[in-house]
This record gives C-alpha cells, structure tokens and sequence, in this order.
C-alpha cells in the first residue's frame, strides 16, 4: 500500500515511545498512508517519537481510566485506534510485575501486569467509543500475541492471561459496535525485533520455519490492511504474524 488510503482519517495508536517498537511502526506507517496520527506512551519519550514523525503525542497511563477519557477529550474526532501498550513500560519497573509459577506470583505483581497489559486496552477503547461511532469506518485493532492467544511460555501466566483475554474482548466489541459499522481485530505477533527484544528471543526467531525474526514494519502493514477498507468485512478475527512458529511441530 503506497497511495495515502488514509488521508481524512484520524488514528490513536497506544505503546509508541519506543523509537523501534511495534508501536512507532504503526504509527509511522498509518502517517505515510495519508492518517492524522496522535500517539501516546506512559513517559516523556513520546514526545521524541512525535517530533520525529511531526504528529501529536501525549503522555497518559492508560491504567488509569480518567487519564484515558482526558486524553480522548483532546482528540475531537477519531477513525482508528490501536491499542498496542503491554509488555513492559519503562515508567513502572519489572520487578512490580515479575515473572514466575503461580505460587511464586504476588496478587500484587499480578495487578499490575494484567492492568498493564489488559486493562490499558479496555480503558482506552472505553473513553474512545464514542466517538469512533461517529466515523463512517471505525476501526478497532488489539496487538495481542501468540502468547495466550495459541501457545504460552514457561512462568508467563501474567502475560499469557491478558493476551488471551484481549482476543475474547476483540469479539465481544466486534459483536457489540458492528451495528455502528465499526471493525475490531487483533493481531498476534511471534518473534518481532522490536528495540526491546532479548538475545533469547532473537535466537528463537531464527528457529522459526522462515528462519528469522520479523520487523516492526510487517506487522504494522498488517495492521494497516485491517484499518483499511480494504478490512471492511474482517471482523472479531485473531491474525498470526509469526514466521509459521505456532504451525510447526519441529523445531531445529
């Protein structure tokens, strides 16, 4: 897609401070494509990533469901939202949301990381309905993972719990708003080489049946797509951006 397919249309794109996340990915591609972009993240950094792409950022903790409805309250008008916050956020340590078994997790560590990683989406896509019933073409994408959604990684519970939870909110939404003519999909990246992707991660991505990670970049094509009308008939979908990973039973 090349031709500014988006150009009137308004799009929030949660999770972009990262200068090589999946996040500033989407954000970048939805501005070449002709979208008025806003972004957010939970620090100061995002305000580098909007100078970079010359769009509006803004610093809100989207765990927080009054900072969501006042970050709504500066838009005015929306087309597209991406909720892709989760994972880690630099302005909350990891040590608050550990990784273990269950009986070596806190109910505390568990809040925090469903909050971060569930609650922000829930959030968010509540304070923005309103007005994306407006649009003539809403549109709705939840960045899960192949984690939760198809597969799980030893002492992840927190995290495979709230990814899995997003694909049952993508439904129920698509269910609920497709009288609005809005959409609502999620997408389910495997190993992507995102700025924060560990040496372990990367070597699994090589493992993978088309031997390599993939980019930032490819999954926000993919996300476009379903932005697009082009998507106008994809609803309540799960899509696997994986390299194969979660179809194969071998590993080499």
């Amino acid at each position: 897609m090349s031709e500014r397919i988006f150009a009137g249309r308004r799009a929030l794109v949660s999770g972009a401070g990262a200068a090589g996340g999946i996040g500033f990915a989407i954000a970048r591609t939805l501005k070449s494509l002709g979208a008025e972009v806003t972004i957010t993240s939970t620090t100061n950094r995002i305000k580098e990533r909007a100078t970079e792409l010359g769009v509006a950022g803004f610093v809100a903790d989207l765990t927080n469901a009054a900072e969501c409805s006042d970050l709504i309250a500066n838009l005015g008008a929306l087309d597209i939202l991406v909720n892709n916050a989760g994972m880690s956020s630099i302005s909350t340590p990891m040590s608050s949301a550990k990784v273990g078994d269950l009986t070596e997790i806190s109910s505390a560590s568990w809040r925090v990381g469903i909050s971060r990683n569930l609650d922000t989406a829930i959030n968010l896509t509540t304070a923005a309905l309103p007005l994306i019933r407006k649009s003539q073409a809403g549109r709705i994408i939840m960045i899960s993972s192949v984690t939760g959604g198809l597969m799980a990684m030893q002492k992840q519970p927190i995290y495979a719990t709230a990814k899995a939870a997003l694909l049952g909110l993508t439904r129920s939404i698509a269910l609920d708003e497709a009288r609005y003519g809005i959409t609502c999909n999620a997408v389910l990246p495997g190993w992507i080489a995102t700025d924060t992707q560990s040496d372990a991660e990367a070597r699994q991505g090589l493992i993978t049946p088309l031997g390599r990670n993939g980019t930032p970049d490819e999954v926000a094509s993919l996300v476009a797509w379903l932005a697009s009308d082009r998507a106008g008939y994809v609803t309540g979908q799960s899509i696997v951006i994986d390299g194969g990973n979660s179809i194969a039973e071998e590993r080499s």
